[in-house]
């Protein structure tokens, strides 16, 4: 066999024809392949949309933390802020009411 050369076939057909040479089951065989592949698109597009989902909610958890803890510092400043300067009217109000006669 290692001797003989094989000629190959003057004619093969492509897929192309095929699927075009094969009568009227071809617009089903198409029809077929087009609804596996739209199943196929949905069910991959409810799988990214339910692990973009999940994703989205745990990213967002994280930033809603990380704001809320950078905030706490600023908050109790200001807080505080407010407080004393309220101490300080307060107390500066009680000091000028005694001293009056």
């Amino acid at each position: 066999m290692a001797g003989s050369s094989r000629v190959p076939p003057r004619y093969v057909p492509t897929l192309t024809d095929v699927v075009r040479t094969s009568g009227p089951r071809a617009p089903d065989a198409v029809a077929s392949v087009e609804g596996m592949q739209e199943q196929i698109v949905h069910r991959v597009m409810q799988r990214v949309d339910l692990s973009l989902e999940r994703r989205l909610r745990e990213a967002i958890a994280t930033l809603v933390l990380e704001q809320t803890r950078n905030l706490g510092p600023l908050l109790r400043d200001e807080i505080e802020t407010i407080v004393r300067a309220a101490v300080s009217e307060a107390v500066a109000q009680e000091l000028a009411s005694r001293s009056e006669p």
